[in-house]
């Protein structure tokens, strides 16, 4: 840091951030702006022709009537996933953080491995173990827990279990960060103070670890809600998510206005959301 002071004099730590800071603007600032303008013009355009910047605000009245049950379904489907990716990534970095020993690492990298292969591949593997012919039908049929003509494509269900399976890795990544960092002896002295194994989670293990589930759920949960893969190719127009409704209007309706209306009502609901969860948990210093 000294010799960069002394090639850069004070304003060293100013030179440092410039590139991120020049990125932010370019890839992040700009396009915000422009889809704030965009949610902001007349209707009446096209995108060949361009939008008139009128200060359109009735685009947000508009697209919030049309597409709010969009907003709760998309609200609804990402809460339960990220409630799943809880339950389920809780346990297994549980178990990598504190039983795995030697294959602690195995155990990591399996957790990563989906992370080789493309969104669109593993979304699409679900669709054919789901599939009408497929063996999970054959067998829940089988053991009458689907009748004869019951199904697990294009349902709820099976958007559900898409987003709980492409994002348990966010889930699970930041638990075991969490559960890693905290010192078995105070598991160990719990033990001495004739503390169950419940009262040693409940008031040890579980308590060390909230920053890492604020910060898996939300990692979990912002990009599930935006989600239009998953709903795409395993529901139904029945199960669309707000971010289908989003992409048909950018594409197939070309209506950049009440689109870019949708996505910044989508964002500040999430931004409001994540303010008050962060606040709520006692982990301010997470933003």
């Amino acid at each position: 840091m000294e010799s960069l002071q002394r090639v850069f004099g004070r304003n060293a730590a100013y030179w440092l951030i410039g590139p991120a800071a020049l990125w932010l603007a370019v890839f992040f600032l700009f396009p915000m702006l422009s889809l704030l303008t965009t949610s902001l013009s007349d209707p009446a355009g096209s995108p060949i022709y361009g939008y008139d910047m009128t200060w359109r605000l009735q685009n947000y009245g508009e697209a919030l009537g049309e597409y709010w049950p969009y907003l709760i379904r998309s609200l609804m489907y990402a809460g339960i996933a990220t409630l799943l990716c809880l339950v389920l990534g809780y346990v297994l970095a549980y178990a990598i953080a504190f039983k795995a020993g030697r294959w602690k690492t195995v155990m990591l990298v399996l957790v990563v491995a989906p992370f080789f292969t493309s969104f669109l591949v593993r979304t699409l593997s679900w669709k054919l173990i789901l599939a009408d012919n497929g063996w999970v039908v054959n067998t829940l049929q089988a053991v009458h827990i689907l009748g004869p003509e019951g199904r697990l494509l294009a349902t709820p269900f099976a958007v559900i279990m898409g987003l709980t399976y492409n994002f348990l890795p966010f889930m699970i990544l930041p638990l075991y960060t969490s559960l890693e960092k905290i010192d078995p002896r105070l598991n160990e002295a719990a033990a001495d103070l004739y503390a169950s194994p419940f009262q040693r989670f409940s008031k040890v293990v579980w308590p060390l670890s909230i920053p890492g589930v604020v910060g898996g759920t939300l990692l979990t949960f912002i990009p599930a809600t935006g989600d239009y893969i998953n709903a795409s190719l395993l529901g139904s127009p029945n199960t669309q998510m707000v971010g289908n409704k989003i992409q048909q209007l950018f594409t197939t309706a070309s209506d950049y206005p009440h689109a870019a209306a949708l996505s910044v009502i989508l964002m500040a609901l999430i931004v409001a959301m994540v303010l008050f969860y962060v606040r709520r948990a006692g982990t301010e210093e997470l933003l």
